[in-house]
């Protein structure tokens, strides 16, 4: 089974104001070499897109592989984990659900704006997205070629 990093999140500008504008990212990492996701969710909270970035990820995935999820949201990493409970977002978790059943996954909690390049490029591209309302291709090629060939 290939060992795949994923570094996933969401961000939801205007979050629980009026019409938010959110995007999900997901970084797909495997020997080094990464590939970047992104959607564009419009209308969502930032928990939603949140959710939506790690079922980005793992939707990307073209077979069953061990997986590696960093994520700076407790909320999606200890409601994966079993710790937290579901009471809302119910759709969003199914999508999720969806997308993990063929992994075996080991959920982990990355401190956001902490300095893991990484997850600061995942989050930028998504407020990115989000704000331009839109995915550009060339965009996610280009924070590909930042990173370069980087172990995690």
């Amino acid at each position: 089974m290939k060992q795949v990093t994923i570094v996933c999140d969401g961000s939801s500008l205007g979050n629980g104001k009026g019409n938010p504008r959110a995007a999900a990212v997901a970084m797909l990492g495997f020997k080094g070499y990464w590939k970047a996701f992104g959607e564009y969710l419009g209308n969502a909270t930032n928990q939603q897109a949140e959710i939506a970035a790690a079922a980005l990820g793992l939707e990307n995935l073209k077979e069953p592989c061990k997986v590696k999820i960093l994520s700076d949201s407790r909320y999606v990493v200890e409601t994966m984990g079993g710790t937290w409970k579901r009471k809302t977002n119910h759709d969003w978790w199914s999508r999720l659900d969806k997308a993990a059943a063929k992994h075996s996954i080991d959920w982990q909690w990355i401190k956001g704006h902490a300095g893991h390049e990484i997850q600061e490029i995942v989050d930028k591209t998504a407020r990115k997205i989000a704000s331009e309302g839109r995915v550009d291709a060339e965009m996610l090629e280009d924070v590909v070629l930042d990173i370069g060939v980087m172990e995690i």
